[in-house]
């Protein structure tokens, strides 16, 4: 891309804005030297990334790059043999530590929300844990060698500092005798170039033997190392010099291992400036509130809202354009400091912005296009040094554009055929404007040429586009009106201005009646166009207006709905708490019946009492039925009596009086049970006719015939034993009816657990005569064989 073109445009602010984005060194660097690209699945890739990183930056916070330092140069140092410092190998564990850092957790991000761009550039970093360690272990967060680096240096500094406490302790005894201490100018010990001494008064030197290592300024103090301590001090010295060695030797392993992994750690850093790049990018797009664009390369541009990224959200006036579908040139019209060059501008920005893989402050949806250039001739660029007018350097530009330009170029030129005569201005602007659609390229041209509005409503392919203007507050509106040509707008303003009406009326005259009527077609279609906006807006209010209402009676529908299921669990809830305590009641009563038949010989029929929980465990229901209504009082206070038939609340069952047991309790005939109930919990339902309470009821015989349809065999395989004593008891009382002699019951040869349990309770039985095995052809073992009375 043309380095003027992005100056034009003003590329260069919006890097440096990216650039302040960026945590690296080599993220500011990857910033600075961003350049559009013509390609569109490489332009397609970058978005991605900005849109992946965006997508982490909403979920997770911008990842943190601190500790991360740019460390190619210590690296190259190291390939040729140079000795890293301690901060240079501090600085590369720390850049390793944070890249480990920063890869788990863009993995872990990845695990939730894909993705694929930017998880695959840090899953290529290097794990370098073993150097970092080995960094670690030698040089502490000061850049300082430490004692754990070798045992060596640990010994030598052991030796230093011992050195060190001896001669403090000898130069401490000096200094505290009375015939050194008024020697001194102060009573303490300093260090002069490595070497311990002591301050001694100048007078005093004669009488102070030692070294002079140095004096104060004024000369008043002398520094003396003491001709005692000298050889101590020697000592030291000659420790710290192989203390000094041994970290040259530390330093150098340390080195060679950062040698040894060169190539991947160049690498990681390249990707480590990649990934902050990328995060810049997304920051940028928090910061300007831009939009992922749709792209494409066929020329169309579709901006929503589009807004000029170096004006602030609060002052800019945002752009609605399309160009390159129904028509390929836009000519705009309309006064000076309408925002034409600001239009301009927006569009190339905007489209540089996108082809270097940067979101675009428009709305969702917006769509731009990759270029194989953009050229624009915007502003004044008259230079006196290159005797070149303003006519001259426009051009200038244009002949260039010219030579340049594709049919996949966009083309923005400003004030086309300024800075000359206008007759002569305004035809070669109409000869420029048509060669370059006749070329294929997109293009936007503003002038303030009335002709070109006549060329661009013949031409086919061409559109007249205005900055609005409001006349009444004498200002621009910064609007881009397309469709609509742009209005000279002179009279209204000389006359809201003032000027006299009758110079207003004679300079009305001087205009053709050609122009005349083409000014009154402009402001027809203005106002029609208002008026279509104000409509159009009005119905977009009450679209929003019936969306809200929609919405809210959606979300009160939503929460009806969970109060209806609310209310529906709780009921069925209520309804199980009631079964469950019915259960409860009639096990209870099942277990006294069954003792009562035990005790009294009763012939309560064990199948039957096994039959009713079976249908008490069935009547759970599965959703709440209607509670039964008690009736009124008066109804209920009518007396119960025998024979009645009367509703158990608590059972929410009906049955018949049978007795009553005081005045309190009545017993209750419900189905094959009998219970005691509190009369109030009965409600009386039908009470019985005066001639059908007796006191006993009569007994009904029963003649026991033959009945063809009973058989004579019972097939018991396969079920357990308290089904198949269910069944046999069944199966004997209906053979017992039917006048049978003699049954079998097939009950298997198995275990034996069947047959022994049904001959237990054949041995019981009242109706049974006896009972056998069956013979050879009837069964065998597998068949019981059973003689009834």
């Amino acid at each position: 891309m043309d380095t003027k073109i992005l100056q034009t445009l003003e590329y260069r602010k919006i890097l440096n804005t990216l650039q302040s984005f960026a945590q690296t060194t080599m993220g500011k660097k990857k910033a600075e030297q961003l350049e559009p690209i013509s390609e569109l699945e490489e332009v397609k890739r970058l978005l991605q990334q900005t849109d992946e990183a965006f997508t982490f930056d909403r979920l997770k916070g911008s990842p943190s790059f601190g500790g991360i330092v740019d460390i190619t140069a210590s690296i190259k140092r190291a390939e040729i043999g140079g000795t890293l410092n301690p901060h240079e190998l501090l600085g590369i564990s720390n850049t390793t530590l944070a890249a480990r850092r920063l890869k788990r957790q863009i993995a872990a991000l990845h695990d939730d929300e894909k993705v694929e761009s930017i998880f695959y550039i840090s899953d290529q970093l290097s794990e370098q844990k073993t150097l970092e360690d080995a960094i670690r272990i030698c040089i502490d967060d000061n850049a300082e060698v430490s004692d754990s680096a070798s045992v060596t240096l640990a010994q030598i500094r052991r030796e230093l500092r011992g050195g060190e406490a001896r001669i403090r302790e000898k130069l401490d005894s000096m200094i505290r005798s009375s015939t050194v201490s008024k020697m001194l100018q102060d009573q303490l010990i300093t260090i002069r170039g490595d070497r311990f001494v002591i301050p001694v008064k100048s007078e005093y030197r004669s009488y102070f033997g030692g070294i002079v290592h140095d004096q104060s300024g004024s000369g008043a103090t002398l520094f003396i190392e003491p001709e005692s301590i000298v050889a101590m001090n020697n000592k030291l010295r000659e420790t710290r010099i192989r203390e000094e060695r041994e970290i040259e030797v530390i330093l150098q392993k340390l080195t060679a291992l950062v040698s040894e992994q060169a190539e991947w750690l160049l690498y990681d850093v390249d990707l480590l400036g990649s990934l902050d790049f990328i995060f810049a990018k997304a920051r940028l797009a928090r910061e300007l509130k831009a939009t992922l664009p749709r792209m494409n390369d066929r020329g169309f541009i579709k901006l929503k809202k589009g807004r000029h990224p170096l004006i602030s959200i609060e002052n800019v006036v945002p752009t609605d354009i399309e160009l390159g579908n129904d028509y390929t040139s836009i000519i705009v019209t309309g006064p000076n400091t309408g925002g034409k060059t600001v239009t301009l501008k927006t569009i190339g920005l905007l489209s540089l912005m996108a082809m270097s893989g940067l979101f675009v402050p428009a709305e969702d949806g917006s769509q731009l296009c990759v270029f194989d250039a953009i050229y624009a001739d915007i502003g004044d660029e008259q230079s006196i040094e290159q005797n070149l007018s303003t006519f001259s350097s426009h051009m200038t530009n244009i002949i260039r554009i010219l030579k340049n330009m594709t049919t996949k170029s966009l083309v923005l030129l400003d004030e086309l055929g300024a800075g000359t005569d206008p007759a002569e201005g305004s035809a070669l602007a109409i000869s420029i404007l048509e060669h370059m659609h006749q070329t294929g390229c997109r293009m936007v041209a503003t002038t303030h040429y009335s002709e070109l509005k006549a060329y661009a409503y013949e031409r086919k392919g061409v559109i007249n586009a205005s900055m609005e203007f409001d006349v009444n507050t004498l200002s621009p509106t910064y609007r881009l009106l397309v469709g609509v040509p742009g209005r000279s707008n002179a009279f209204a303003i000389a006359e809201r201005l003032g000027l006299p009406g009758y110079i207003l009326d004679y300079a009305r005259g001087e205009v053709k009646e050609e122009d005349q009527r083409v000014e009154h077609m402009i402001a027809s279609l203005e106002e029609n166009r208002l008026t279509a906006e104000q409509e159009r807006e009005s119905a977009e209010r009450l679209r929003q207006d019936m969306e809200k209402l929609r919405s809210r009676h959606q979300a009160e529908l939503e929460k009806l709905e969970q109060q209806r299921d609310r209310r529906i669990e709780k009921a069925e809830e209520d309804a199980r708490n009631i079964v469950d305590k019915a259960r409860a009641e009639a096990e209870k009563i099942i277990a006294d019946l069954r003792q009562l038949a035990m005790e009294e010989g009763a012939s309560v029929k064990e199948h039957k009492l096994i039959a009713a929980r079976k249908q008490l465990d069935e009547a759970e229901p599965e959703k709440r039925k209607k509670t039964v209504k008690r009736t009124s009082t008066a109804t209920k206070s009518r007396v119960i009596g025998p024979g009645d038939e009367v509703l158990v609340y608590s059972l929410n069952q009906k049955g018949h009086v049978v007795e009553m047991s005081g005045t309190k309790d009545a017993m209750v005939q419900l189905g094959i049970m009998k219970m005691k109930v509190s009369l109030n919990d009965l409600e009386l339902q039908q009470s019985a006719p005066a001639e059908a309470k007796p006191k006993q009821k009569p007994v009904t015989g029963v003649k026991r015939t033959r009945d063809d349809n009973v058989k004579s065999e019972l097939d018991l395989r396969g079920t357990n034993l308290e089904e198949a004593l269910m069944e046999t008891d069944r199966f004997i009382d209906e053979a017992f009816l039917a006048n049978l002699g003699q049954v079998y019951i097939i009950h298997g040869k198995g275990t034996g657990i069947l047959r022994s349990g049904i001959q237990d309770y054949l041995r019981k039985h009242r109706h049974i005569k006896s009972y056998r095995l069956g013979n050879y052809g009837e069964g065998g073992n597998g068949v019981t064989v059973a003689e009834l009375e």
